[in-house]
């Protein structure tokens, strides 16, 4: 297909949706559900749970790093498109399991890439990327930008884009990446000790713990309410002039992480208290230019601020309470890690030993 072509609407559509019942995977897969798709989610539960699933998912547990899981159900369905969000998005952890960062994010998603490839159904396959991929680039962060990955995460995603577009080039096999950011909102893992500092604010507050703040907390961030991510994400395939196009896409206005700790606890109605850790290795600033995605997607964007998210966050979270996840127990390299999370791992069993 190419730019030139319209989609007819009416066709029906079947997409797979990997990490489908995870965070950002399971609000995309209902957006689908919202445009007619029949939608096949694949999601091994390591962070995602069965209860962020729509009733209108047909779900499979599995890995997409098992390629024979994979390839089953590409046997089973004619996929029409395929959304990849399946990941683990630890960046910062990431340094320290490079081989379960670089099997998960990296094989993985070259064992969907093979199985799009051999099928020959799929019309088009859609990449979460990360800015991460931009490394300690000038901001705003462009497209245009040459990536500059520092962290394995980083490496392992923009590697993902270098293979599609080879196999488009190749096989023609047609994709859209997006590059998302410090996405956050309701069916976030509140849990999860390494990632979404906004669930784990609120998830310390509801505790009655201090904030963990790394540094001086005056990395700067854009944070991005999911309503302004997941339908961008999702009607992408019914747009063919995004087509083989990269785009960041969320919020504009960048916060320091202090200045997100006031912020998250006010919506809770508490005192700020702050834990000041060790600064760790990571960008500093990191927010990126829109200009891109607005142009192709202006209609679907409505620029949730900052405190109308926190607000509807903060009320599902009350309403959620407190959640935990296991302790990460596969850590390969523990030299130079942040006392914090040695903290967190230590009974853990180093996995290379």
């Amino acid at each position: 297909m190419n730019a030139n072509q319209t989609i007819n609407m009416s066709e029906k559509k079947t997409s797979l949706v990997t990490g489908c019942a995870g965070f950002i995977g399971s609000h995309v897969a209902d957006e689908l559900g919202k445009l007619g798709h029949t939608v096949v989610g694949l999601d091994d539960l390591s962070g995602g749970k069965r209860e962020n699933l729509s009733s209108q998912v047909l779900f499979y547990e599995g890995s997409v790093a098992n390629h024979k899981v994979v390839n089953r159900l590409f046997a089973e369905h004619d996929f029409d498109y395929v959304f990849h969000l399946a990941a683990y998005a630890a960046e910062g952890l990431s340094h320290f399991i490079k081989r379960f960062n670089y099997t998960n994010n990296l094989i993985g998603s070259v064992n969907l890439i093979n199985a799009a490839v051999n099928a020959g159904t799929v019309k088009c396959f859609v990449f979460t990327s990360s800015i991460a991929v931009y490394g300690p680039n000038q901001v705003p962060m462009t497209e245009s930008l040459t990536p500059m990955p520092e962290d394995p995460y980083g490496i392992a995603k923009y590697a993902v884009e270098l293979d599609l577009r080879e196999s488009h080039e190749m096989f023609g096999l047609n994709h859209v990446i997006f590059r998302p950011h410090n996405v956050y909102g309701e069916r976030q893992n509140l849990g999860d000790r390494y990632r979404n500092v906004i669930g784990i604010f609120m998830n310390q507050i509801m505790q009655g713990k201090p904030m963990t703040i790394f540094g001086d907390g005056q990395q700067t961030r854009a944070f991005s309410y999911i309503s302004d991510v997941a339908p961008v994400i999702a009607n992408s395939v019914q747009r063919p002039e995004c087509y083989n196009r990269i785009f960041n896409v969320g919020a504009d206005k960048p916060y320091s992480v202090s200045a997100l700790a006031h912020a998250v606890a006010r919506e809770f109605g508490v005192k700020p208290e702050i834990n000041w850790l060790a600064a760790r290795k990571e960008v500093v600033h990191a927010f990126s230019s829109h200009d891109r995605v607005k142009d192709f997607f202006g209609d679907l964007i409505s620029n949730v601020s900052l405190e109308e998210g926190l607000r509807r966050m903060s009320g599902w979270a009350k309403a959620t309470g407190i959640q935990s996840s296991k302790k990460f127990e596969g850590i390969e390299v523990d030299r130079n890690m942040p006392p914090a999370w040695r903290d967190l791992i230590k009974t853990s069993p180093i996995a290379n030993l």
